[in-house]
């Protein structure tokens, strides 16, 4: 799988986890530099506490487009080390 935006590849992975129809990125499979922290934060009932990242390619800023779970609860352990993307993010094989 690939997580494609502004025509960059962002993460690229065989191994992604799918849960509540999004794709699951390890972040061994992200492309760093593309990416910058964001202040955002938002809460989920059954996986915790998300944070985000803005993905920045050429200038363009797709704000809090990708989010992942530092934390996640006992139920949602296996997100753990894994972001996914939204936001006009495509997500493709």
């Amino acid at each position: 799988m690939k997580a494609i935006w502004n025509n960059k590849i962002i993460a690229k992975s065989d191994k992604t986890l799918q849960i509540e129809g999004m794709h699951y990125f390890p972040v061994s499979a992200l492309t760093k530099e593309l990416l910058e922290d964001s202040q955002t934060h938002t809460s989920c009932h059954w996986k915790g506490t998300a944070n985000y990242y803005d993905v920045v390619v050429d200038g363009k800023v797709n704000k809090d487009a990708c989010w992942y779970y530092p934390d996640p609860s006992y139920a949602a352990e296996n997100i753990r080390d894994h972001v996914a993307f939204w936001r006009g993010v495509e997500i493709v094989e």
